[in-house]
Formats: structure tokens, sequence, C-alpha cells
């Protein structure tokens, strides 16, 4: 399947101004807006997913978070097992809506 690029500015090298807590809780953005469309709209939902996944992968090529690797591979793993209701994790939306959600609070006070 050919995925469309949906963030063409961040891929291009913006991505790497934010923080590691801003980028991660951008990525719990995406988390939220697919807890809030699944059940309702099938399409949006997906898409919010690709847009967390898409986020998450240029977060892991950030060559600043090198060391954190492990972490960000798994987090994209838990994603994907989420989102296709992979059960092997044992991880639901609502777990990582929560796990991200402390990355968007700290990248709020970091500002």
């Amino acid at each position: 399947m050919n995925q469309v690029i949906q963030h063409k500015d961040l891929a291009e090298g913006n991505w790497s101004k934010f923080s590691l807590a801003e980028q991660l809780g951008n990525v719990g953005s995406e988390i939220s807006r697919a807890l809030n469309w699944r059940n309702k709209d099938e399409k949006s939902f997906k898409n919010a997913g690709f847009r967390a996944l898409e986020l998450l992968d240029l977060t892991i090529a950030d060559r600043r978070w090198k060391t954190r690797l492990k972490e960000l591979a798994r987090a994209r793993e838990l994603v994907c097992g989420a989102i296709l209701g992979d059960k092997e994790y044992d991880t639901s939306l609502e777990d990582l809506n929560r796990y991200f959600f402390h990355f968007a609070v700290a990248a709020r006070a970091g500002r």
C-alpha cells in the first residue's frame, strides 16, 4: 500500500526542531484523534492511526534520539497493535493515550 505523507513539512526536516516531549505529545494528539473516531468513522480512525505512526517514524529517524531507539520502536509496535486490535501486548488505545498525554503536558511546561 502506498501511504501518502501527511506531514510533508515535518518530514522535510522541521520535525527535528521539536523536543522529544513535543514530538511524542504530537503523536499522542493523533492517538487521541484515533480514539475519538474509533467506532464512528473507520476512514478517519485509520487516517489518525497512520498519522500517529508517521510521526513516530519521524521521531525514530531523528538522530538525536538514537539512544532511545528501543523505547521508540517498542512504542511504535504497541501503537500498531492497538490500532489493529492485536492482543499480543494487551495494550489499548486508551493506555497509549494516557502514556503520550504526559509528554504533551511536559512539552507545555517546557515552553
